[in-house]
């Protein structure tokens, strides 16, 4: 199955701000990343390209990085998602910049019905999640997301 699959937000911010933000993932100053809610990102090294790591049972290896602006990570598993996923901040007009995560792949076997059935909802909520932290970060009013009875259903039986 082809997927893609686009979360953005857009913010009143300068370009390098939002930039920053993109540029802690996952380092001790991350603000972006909702470890308080979801497991952290962790990378073998600083972000930068080679870095392998993950979240959960997501893995994948960085390819290409652009500070403050564009950071593509290639999937390695699990098995049967064949792609990538990125993040980038894109300009958006005078003070305006959008943060975008946007994940391209197919799947194939099993993974068609766990991206489906189980990864996606999860994946769903924690990028709104993260989007929520970015916002919080950049002095935006802080907003507890109510996640959907069928995340929290999943996230009762899956392990952190």
């Amino acid at each position: 199955m082809r997927v893609r699959n686009v979360h953005e937000r857009a913010f009143s911010a300068a370009l390098n701000e939002v930039g920053a933000l993109l540029d802690g993932l996952a380092s001790e100053e991350d603000r972006l990343w909702p470890r308080d809610r979801w497991p952290a990102i962790t990378l073998d090294r600083p972000l930068q390209v080679g870095a392998v790591g993950g979240h959960g049972p997501i893995r994948y290896v960085i390819e290409e990085y652009k500070p403050g602006r564009f950071v593509r990570f290639r999937f390695t598993g699990p098995r049967g998602f064949d792609g990538a996923h990125w993040l980038e901040v894109v300009p958006s007009g005078a003070e305006r910049v959008v943060l975008r995560h946007t994940v391209k792949m197919r799947t194939t076997g099993l993974a068609t019905l766990s991206w489906a059935l189980l990864y996606r909802p999860l994946h769903d909520a924690l990028l709104e999640d993260a989007l929520d932290s970015a916002r919080r970060a950049l002095g935006g009013r802080k907003r507890a997301r109510r996640w959907t009875l069928w995340v929290r259903m999943l996230r009762a039986v899956a392990p952190r």
